[in-house]
């Protein structure tokens, strides 16, 4: 091999290895922007599991990240099957066949993903294998994976360990407290998207009250809870959750927005349609618009929990042809 040779070797070979690191870079950083994406989507759907079966809502999304590749997977994309569920005895309903373990297994296709997110709740909860986990604390996501391992719901050697990792790096524990991502705060929600900032004086305490679409409003304060705003409002806390579309024990954030008053079916005539921007949930428009949400997810034609994209037009008054 000739000395001139060797030089142009060496910078082929370093070339390589920049093209590839930067290869990899990108996939991460999509990967990233994915796994955000589907959490944003999905969070409610996992919090309200958690109200009705006590399995933590971080350790559902953590699941459903990992099974469905967040949400790219094909069995998630052609079957909406986002838990790697497979048919097991007693599945009456639609079947789809893939190569996992085995050659042509027997998976479980759904309707759509709140099909699949409930049925991942049955599946764990009428197992008897599985019911240990439910003597477990909610919060103690550890725990739970750690008994998902033992238990056996998937070969992977570190299935437990890789559950942790996700909650961790993506702080899914905040969904254990029905934190959502992204809510709805006063400090960055711009008063002129739909927003007034008239305000009044409460009658009960010397919180201010904002009128958000010609209804009643205060700002959260560090520590506030729905419980001690119900108590210094002289509102039921019930209906601090009804109001502003939120699970019973629900914390909100400082500064969020909360309606102290029902919200309307329908948005302003002169707000016919919203543009989603990056971050923005229903429930983020629904509060913006003072729009109470089951209507707004029907009025659109998506499911309870789904989540719109970036761009997307959603209507604020008529059906969606």
């Amino acid at each position: 091999m000739s000395e001139s040779y060797l030089p142009m070797k060496i910078k082929y070979i370093k070339y390589s290895f920049i093209v590839l690191l930067y290869l990899a870079t990108g996939l991460n950083v999509q990967a990233q922007n994915a796994r955000e994406e589907y959490i944003r989507k999905y969070q409610l759907l996992a919090i309200e599991e958690m109200g009705r079966s006590g399995i933590p809502a971080s350790i559902k999304m953590a699941q459903a990240l990992l099974e469905s590749g967040n949400g790219n997977s094909e069995l998630a994309r052609k079957s909406n099957n986002h838990f790697g569920i497979k048919c097991k005895t007693g599945w009456k309903g639609q079947k789809v066949y893939y190569d996992d373990d085995e050659r042509g297994e027997c998976f479980r296709k759904y309707k759509s993903v709140h099909d699949s997110y409930i049925d991942h709740t049955n599946f764990l909860m009428t197992s008897p294998r599985y019911a240990f986990l439910f003597k477990l604390p909610p919060d103690d996501y550890k725990s739970w994976a750690k008994g998902l391992k033992q238990a056996g719901y998937a070969t992977a050697r570190h299935y437990d360990q890789t559950l942790i990792k996700l909650i961790e790096d993506n702080k899914l524990h905040r969904l254990d407290y029905k934190q959502s991502f992204q809510p709805l705060a006063a400090q960055n929600t711009p008063l002129n998207k739909g927003f007034s900032d008239k305000m009044t004086i409460n009658h009960y305490n010397r919180r201010q009250v904002i009128k958000v679409n010609n209804l009643e409003a205060v700002i959260a304060g560090k520590g506030d809870t729905y419980e001690i705003l119900s108590q210094a409002l002289g509102i039921e806390a019930w209906e601090l959750y009804k109001f502003n579309d939120r699970p019973s024990g629900y914390v909100p954030q400082p500064n969020e927005v909360i309606y102290i008053e029902s919200k309307n079916r329908k948005a302003k005539r002169k707000n016919q349609f919203h543009t989603v921007g990056n971050g923005e949930t229903m429930h983020f428009i629904s509060q913006m618009y003072g729009v109470k949400l089951k209507p707004l997810y029907r009025r659109n034609r998506l499911e309870p929990g789904q989540q719109p994209s970036p761009g997307e037009v959603i209507y604020l008054r008529k059906k969606r042809p």
